[in-house]
């Protein structure tokens, strides 16, 4: 409980901070605050992470650009700030690189650069082989005689155990659970960990990973492989001749239509939920950020006033992407373990 305290006066403290600066710098930036382009420029992905700004100069960490010209065929290898002259960043494609062609046209290069979405999840990657390896390396110091796990070990087994028991199981059946409990889990932790770190506010944090439509894309797309490749012949028969009136199925195929059509309305439901709901989640953060620089831009009143509300909100909206974090993480993670489960149905013959 001290420790929710002291993160709670921390954030109080650092949200005050950066109000007082904001009111001192007033008469010296005249531009007006545009709420809508700062939230979607931090929601963005981009090329350099950038980490705080200070008297109009922004500190930023540069990640490596890797891209293909496509008339010289020359790979480029370096940073944002020396990328030769026919490459430039289009603020009209969210910022994304594009090569400029002699003849004036312009096209979007092969890109493999090292964006902020990638470097946050290699951090991710490497936070859960930390604590997974950290914890495996103490359960082959033990036995099946020995006591339970306490502390950290202990709470990343009651998670492990309560996802893989109560969700898991039920959910893709007694006779198949054990196949796919490794992708499920992994799913489930990746999830939890992007979202977690997430919220964190400064480096190596505040990357929204799993509120970019392509993380959540991949993560639907490959639900969509494991439930469809090692699918049995009931679920596929379910599909193109389900126990159904024959009028729905021959000769105007209505309902394999429907079923076929179902196969990738999951995964795109999977898709749209988790990133609808982390980038909703991200943007009302930084709304309610921008509202105490708003108040200061306004007069020392409506600075004290909303600077009040900004950060009771903000406490408020950080506990609950905190819950949200869990939840997100679960239900992609339960749905996708009932579709496994579905797709694995037994065949019952009419008694």
């Amino acid at each position: 409980m001290k420790k929710v305290r002291y993160i709670s006066l921390i954030l109080v403290l650092f949200l005050s901070s950066l109000s007082l600066y904001a009111s001192s710098n007033e008469g010296d930036n005249n531009k007006e605050l545009d709420i809508p382009e700062i939230v979607l420029e931090h929601l963005s992905d981009a090329y350099e992470w950038h980490v705080a700004t200070y008297q109009g100069k922004h500190l930023s960490l540069p990640l490596p650009i890797i891209v293909k010209s496509g008339d010289t065929g020359e790979w480029y290898v370096g940073t944002a700030h020396n990328l030769p002259n026919n490459f430039f960043f289009d603020s009209q494609h969210h910022g994304k690189i594009y090569e400029r062609h002699a003849d004036g046209s312009t096209s979007r290069p092969l890109d493999l650069s090292v964006t902020k979405a990638v470097a946050q999840i290699w951090i991710v990657v490497a936070v859960l082989l930390i604590v997974f390896l950290s914890c495996a390396r103490w359960y082959k110091k033990v036995n099946e005689k020995s006591e339970a796990p306490k502390g950290f070990v202990g709470l990343i087994e009651m998670l492990v155990m309560y996802i893989h028991d109560d969700l898991i199981k039920p959910a893709v059946g007694e006779r198949h659970y054990k196949r796919y409990s490794p992708f499920l889990l992994t799913v489930f932790f990746f999830i939890f960990t992007c979202n977690l770190i997430g919220l964190v506010p400064v480096f190596p944090g505040g990357a929204n990973v799993t509120g970019n439509i392509n993380i959540t894309m991949f993560l639907a797309v490959t639900s969509m492989l494991v439930i469809n490749i090692f699918a049995n012949k009931e679920y596929w028969k379910e599909v193109f001749w389900p126990e159904v009136p024959m009028a729905l199925k021959f000769p105007v195929p209505l309902m394999p239509v429907i079923e076929v059509f179902s196969i990738f309305t999951k995964p795109f439901a999977l898709m749209i939920r988790l990133f609808a709901n982390m980038m909703a989640g991200h943007a009302i953060i930084l709304s309610f950020t921008c509202v105490i620089f708003l108040g200061w831009n306004m007069g020392v009143g409506y600075g004290l006033g909303l600077n009040l509300l900004g950060i009771i909100m903000l406490l408020f909206m950080n506990c609950l992407e905190l819950l949200v974090a869990f939840v997100q993480a679960y239900v992609f993670t339960m749905l996708s373990a009932v579709f496994i489960g579905m797709a694995h149905k037994e065949h019952h013959s009419a008694e």
